[in-house]
């Protein structure tokens, strides 16, 4: 009986006890649920929506919850575009826009807030939320739509203002701020909002300095299509649902389309960029670098101000003239531990016009640079170090490289040897050995290879010889040529042939693995490709100097077309692989592999 109530006691206190846990838990509320993916909800706002004939300084709109505006610049857009700037705000369920410039009489504006607006407890987007009104007396309601892309490689790119301009003069993206804006979205889509019935150009404008104006250095695109605001009433299928999986109804409705809906403008920067001295330093004792932002028409003028330094050093520059290097040759300099250099170049001014520029630099050598020139010459005998790109794995197109690391004043031909495999035996066989650069730090060794071929190549001591006179020891170097059933290959042919094509092969990174220009006997062959997954694409190479040009917003002139072939190419070892290709045949938009499309910011040049 004593153990019947004992256990009757238990049950009782773990009932209260739960009891108990379970008031103390009222406070936490009802658990779990379905996760709040509602975005805000307009309830009013004063103007009204497409209010006419009202300039108001203030605008409100007020939400069903608390909101956050989420990076305003980023993504509020108001048309016409303000010479400065409204405040913007967000205070618990309103948002305020106040405006500081005075209003244009009988005008339709607008204010496209993007994706600005958010909830502020789960970060739900009402996205593309457009308030509009009108100082006159009726609100332009036409639309502009199409996709903006960048001209080299056709990506969808967001975040790029475009506008429009009713003036139609060559000279209007220079000369007057747009007449209506957007901003490019997602897949590089825009539309621009209550839009006179008129005729307009399009533009898009990556605007660094917001003025809506261009500026010289910044990217843009232009086409020479004036286009005429419309709508055209359609009928369109509408399906209603029961569920996610069951159809309902199917009704025919009418629908509006605004039209030009597919506007298509290729974006470029033009090889305008900010000039000036972007860094300069003394890495080693005998070594000054210069390197500027971008590339000089004329060799910039360096004179020292130490003295006369004809003749102390030996000047090496790229094709560009914006990368010297002074290889100090006098051990005199070499011991200074500053040079000062006056250099003259042409730099960008404010708006990117090109002004002399006399800048004076201090080249201090560094404490490393001096303790390594002192421990240098206790060092035993130094060889100067040559590297190559031989390999057991050599292509069978590429020449053999040199490089070192410091300029070669003297080259011993006749202590240069190259030999080819025979069964078992080296024969010597000619070659050509060309100097590649300015100073003589890379050369070539070119030699038609015949694959599955092994190769040796050696170097007598002191072949090469520095300006240092540092020079170098005996080489051994070998290689093996692949073998063609290695490579695989493909043959294009351009069903309507244009004698500017150029066909670049890309790989799964659209990154250009070769480029070979259109042949003008049928097919184009392109030969030697490692097997893999490859696409085509192909760019109208009408200067004929073998690479893509962008274009010129000042020259009127537009960047080289560019198409891709929309198949994926699987090249397998030892086969050749034949396309055609009709490259009009497929609308520009729908060319490019998914796999390949990225939709991208455009990235502001320094």
């Amino acid at each position: 009986m004593k153990n019947i109530l004992s256990i009757k006691n238990i049950l009782l206190a773990f009932l209260v006890a739960f009891m108990l846990y379970a008031c103390a838990n009222r406070g936490q509320g009802p658990q779990g649920g379905p996760k709040d993916e509602v975005p805000p909800k307009v309830l009013r706002s004063t103007p009204e929506d497409k209010s006419v004939n009202v300039s108001p300084k203030r605008i409100q709109i007020d939400f069903d919850e608390n909101v956050n505006l989420k990076e305003i610049a980023k993504n509020v857009i108001i048309s016409p575009p303000q010479r400065t700037n409204p405040e913007i705000r967000a205070i618990n369920k309103r948002v305020t826009v106040a405006f500081n410039d005075t209003l244009i009489a009988n005008t339709t504006y607008s204010i496209d807030f993007g994706n600005a607006i958010v909830d502020n407890n789960e970060g739900n987007v009402l996205k593309n939320y457009v308030f509009s009104f009108s100082t006159g007396d009726h609100i332009d309601t036409l639309q502009i739509s199409g996709t903006l892309i960048n001209a080299e490689d056709l990506n969808p790119l967001t975040g790029v203002i475009v506008g429009i301009h009713s003036d139609l003069s060559d000279t209007v993206l220079t000369t007057k701020p747009f007449e209506r804006i957007t901003r490019s979205g997602d897949e590089g889509k825009f539309t621009l909002h209550n839009v006179k019935e008129k005729e307009y150009r399009v533009y898009a404008l990556n605007d660094l300095n917001r003025d809506n104006f261009y500026q010289p250095g910044e990217g843009a695109a232009f086409n020479e299509t004036v286009y005429k605001t419309s709508l055209e009433r359609y009928m369109r299928q509408d399906t209603i649902w029961k569920d996610s999986v069951t159809v309902d109804t199917i009704k025919t409705v009418e629908s509006t389309r605004f039209l030009p809906n597919d506007v298509v403008l290729k974006f470029f920067k033009d090889k305008t960029k900010r000039q000036y001295l972007s860094k300069s330093e003394r890495p080693e004792a005998h070594k000054l670098n210069m390197l500027f932002n971008t590339a000089n028409e004329t060799l910039p003028q360096v004179s020292s101000l130490d003295g006369d330094w004809n003749g102390k050093f030996l000047l090496q520059k790229n094709e560009t003239l914006d990368s010297l290097t002074f290889w100090l040759t006098d051990s005199v300099w070499m011991k200074k531990d500053t040079i000062s250099l006056q250099v003259q170049y042409m730099k960008s001014d404010s708006v990117m016009k090109l002004q002399p520029q006399t800048d004076t630099i201090n080249f201090v050598q560094r404490r490393a640079a001096r303790a390594q020139a002192t421990q240098s010459k206790s060092k035993k005998k130094v060889f100067l170090d040559i590297n190559s790109n031989m390999s057991s794995k050599f292509e069978v197109y590429n020449p053999i490289k040199l490089s070192i690391a410091t300029p070669v004043h003297y080259v011993d031909r006749e202590k240069l040897h190259l030999s080819q495999q025979v069964d078992t035996v080296l024969v010597p066989i000619d070659f050509e050995l060309v100097k590649i650069d300015s100073v003589g730090m890379n050369f070539e060794i070119r030699h038609k290879w015949e694959p599955e071929t092994s190769y040796t190549f050696t170097a007598d001591s002191a072949a090469f010889e520095n300006i240092y006179g540092l020079h170098s020891d005996k080489l051994k170097l070998e290689m093996k040529v692949k073998s063609l059933d290695d490579y695989s290959s493909l043959s294009m042919t351009l069903l309507k042939f244009d004698s500017t094509a150029v066909f670049q092969v890309v790989d799964k990174e659209d990154k250009v693995v070769r480029t070979v220009p259109i042949s003008r006997n049928g097919a184009t062959r392109i030969e030697h490709l490692t097997p893999g997954d490859y696409y085509v694409k192909m760019f109208l190479d009408v200067n004929g100097n073998g690479k893509w040009d962008t274009g010129s917003v000042l020259e009127k002139r537009q960047p080289e077309e560019v198409f891709y072939y929309s198949k994926k190419l699987t090249l397998i070892k030892n086969w050749e692989f034949e396309e055609s290709w009709n490259h009009t045949e497929t609308p520009l938009l729908q060319q490019k592999p998914a796999e390949l499309k990225k939709t991208s910011e455009v990235k502001a040049d320094k």
